[in-house]
């Protein structure tokens, strides 16, 4: 005679408990792998930093002075497809390994000439951080950079007499840092706007000041995306970062760090200024 089995599947309680349980674990898991993944980019973003910072000594190595921020032939500059505006970019290219887009470069012709259209196009990994998205400016026809050479420790255009480290026709030494450059900003990350002018352009689009710090929820809420294009045309703004609570920095001895975005507005505009005789301690900001 068979024995009756004792085997039977799971009732449908028990199987909404396992279903519960898991979706549990996976609202637990994956802020925690949102976050890695955040931490990657950030260090990835800092590792842009350095290459540029690199390309920067270099630069200054070959030619005795760091390059001009921006060409041109009169200031202040405007947030306007006009005029030369050559930007610091195009003279690292080649110290970045980027001959063959250094090759299609005429900087006599000026950042925005049909000659150059092809260059200004091109999604440059190195001037973009991965937190943030590879859009287009100028209608489609200019790839933005998301880092910006620190002109001045304020708002205020970009002109010849700006206090920072790359600004209009500027020929900066370390010999004319006397803050020191381990306590000077020379390039930091901010958050493109599809109003840029692109990463040959030496307007705002990579050139900025320390007058402001924000982080992306305030960005948003003060201009909002293609916001910036409604301020006046002289207006550079701020650094500011996608990464929660920091923006990340290159300081002119080459170093990279993150910054928080709570710093002391005094000390962050101390910074941002070459030459202003201020006493600076620990870099713990």
């Amino acid at each position: 005679m068979k024995l009756a089995s004792t085997k039977r599947g799971f009732t449908l309680v028990e199987l909404l408990v396992v279903v519960a349980i898991i979706g549990i674990l996976i609202g637990m898991l994956l802020p925690a792998v949102q976050q890695v993944r955040e931490a990657a980019r950030r260090t990835a973003c800092l590792n842009n930093l350095a290459q540029l910072g690199m390309a920067m000594h270099n630069y200054e190595f070959s030619f005795g002075a760091l390059p001009p921020g921006v060409i041109d032939k009169t200031g202040p500059i405007q947030n306007v497809a006009t005029g030369q505006h050559v930007s610091w970019t195009i003279h690292l290219l080649r110290f970045l390994e980027q001959n063959g887009v250094a090759d299609n470069v005429d900087i006599d012709s000026g950042a925005y000439s049909a000659v150059n259209a092809p260059a200004r196009a091109t999604q440059m990994i190195v001037f973009q951080c991965p937190s943030q998205a590879t859009t287009m400016s100028m209608g489609g026809t200019a790839g933005l950079s998301h880092y910006a050479g620190c002109h001045h420790s304020v708002e205020a255009p970009i002109d010849v007499d700006n206090n920072g480290l790359l600004f209009l026709n500027s020929a900066v030494t370390y010999g004319d840092i006397y803050d020191g450059s381990s306590n000077t900003f020379l390039i930091g990350e901010f958050i493109a706007d599809v109003s840029d002018l692109g990463w040959l352009s030496g307007t705002r689009a990579t050139l900025r000041n320390t007058g402001e710090l924000l982080d992306y929820a305030e960005f948003n809420a003060k201009y909002g995306m293609g916001g910036i294009a409604a301020l006046p045309k002289t207006h550079v703004g701020g650094f500011s970062s996608p990464h929660p609570g920091t923006s990340n920095f290159l300081f002119a001895d080459g170093s990279v760090q993150s910054v928080s975005n709570t710093i002391n507005q005094t000390v962050y505009e101390t910074l941002g200024n070459r030459s202003d005789g201020a006493m600076m301690g620990s870099r713990n900001f």
